[in-house]
């Protein structure tokens, strides 16, 4: 089609470089304490972003689907913290906090959601499909399981090229029922690429409570049938993610092996904008009793008890996030559609053969 505009063929090649986070160093009490508002101020960001991503679809400013992070903040923070500027990831369509955790600006997250020409895929993929290359952010996706082959295959290319970056692959529970599940990681498991896949065990598949869909509720043992190294994590523990993703990375690393985390936590919200709070599927009382292991809460109280931050500048913090994140609106409020014609970019690659 003569009209249609072909673009370069994308390239695997190493995002650009950007600043060590204070979390690559090994921490003195001074840093530690540095460390910490770090994390804090990641969860929290992404916390306030999704509450205000809520409003924003209620009143009709985001469209299509669109899937909260809420309650799932320590996992995306304390794996991507302990990551190199030129590792990659891939994920779900519950995308935005770990979009936000990579360092994607609110500003291109929320033109993304609202489908604005300044979002980081020109507004073209939506909720969905997060998307920067620079960041090594390779994608929401929204097929269950579809993008757990792509980990494997660029586990594959980093191998074959000789570097030592890791692939993180990020999925949901659901997710390990997918034949697209076993096959990758048979494949990680007989060709030893540095892959690191992280369920994210939030107890529902949709609607359906794990224990009804899946024989094997210890979902971190199915890394045994394909001899990976594999555990189960406390996902409501910021640190305690931190440490099984250190683990897993340096071994991805020093011996490009793969790693099968089981991260369980809790998503506050409904599976989607669609069953917003809890639907049909959960009890208030069962909701109730999860909101006590509130990460973000957890990791705050924990800073206080030791002294390394008050609740004053707790919000002094979080009214800073609030005007970054009321800033990503008004962008995105101004941020232009893309033409007509716009439907015709992005959908050829020019072949270098």
């Amino acid at each position: 089609m003569s009209t249609t505009k072909a673009r370069k063929k994308p390239e695997l090649a190493a995002p650009t470089p950007a600043p060590t986070p204070a979390s690559a160093a090994a921490p003195d009490a001074a840093s530690a304490s540095a460390l910490n508002r770090e994390l804090l101020y990641s969860m929290l960001l992404q916390r306030r972003f999704e509450e205000r991503t809520a409003e924003m679809y209620a009143i009709g400013r985001i469209g299509g689907f669109c899937h909260l992070y809420i309650g799932q903040e320590a996992i995306s923070t304390g794996i991507i913290s302990q990551l190199r500027a030129d590792d990659y990831i891939i994920t779900t369509y519950r995308d935005h906090g770990q979009a936000l955790a990579r360092g994607m600006t609110p500003r291109a997250v929320m033109s993304e959601l609202f489908g604005r020409q300044d979002g980081c895929a020109r507004g073209k993929g939506g909720s969905m499909h997060m998307f920067d290359k620079q960041l090594g952010f390779l994608g929401g996706h929204g097929i269950v399981g579809g993008h757990i082959p792509i980990a494997a295959g660029v586990g594959f290319a980093i191998k074959y090229r000789g570097g030592d970056q890791v692939i993180v692959c990020f999925m949901g529970e659901a997710a390990v029922n997918n034949g697209a599940f076993h096959e990758a990681l048979n494949m990680a498991g007989l060709w030893k690429l540095p892959c690191l896949f992280v369920i994210e065990n939030n107890r529902y598949g949709m609607g359906t409570a794990i224990e009804r869909a899946s024989a094997v509720n210890d979902i971190y043992k199915r890394g045994a049938s394909y001899d990976i190294s594999r555990d189960v994590v406390d996902g409501q523990d910021v640190h305690a993610v931190r440490a099984a993703a250190a683990d897993a990375i340096a071994r991805a690393r020093r011996d490009s092996t793969p790693t099968l985390l089981e991260i369980r936590t809790y998503r506050f919200m409904g599976h989607s904008m669609s069953d917003a709070v809890s639907g049909t599927y959960r009890t208030k009382e069962e909701l109730e009793q999860y909101l006590k292991r509130d990460p973000i809460a957890l990791h705050r109280q924990r800073m206080e008890a030791d002294g390394e931050i008050t609740t004053e500048a707790v919000s002094a913090m979080d009214e800073e996030i609030k005007k970054i994140v009321q800033d990503s609106i008004d962008f995105a409020e101004q941020s232009p559609e893309l033409p007509l014609e716009a439907l015709m970019e992005d959908i050829l690659v020019e072949t270098t053969s």
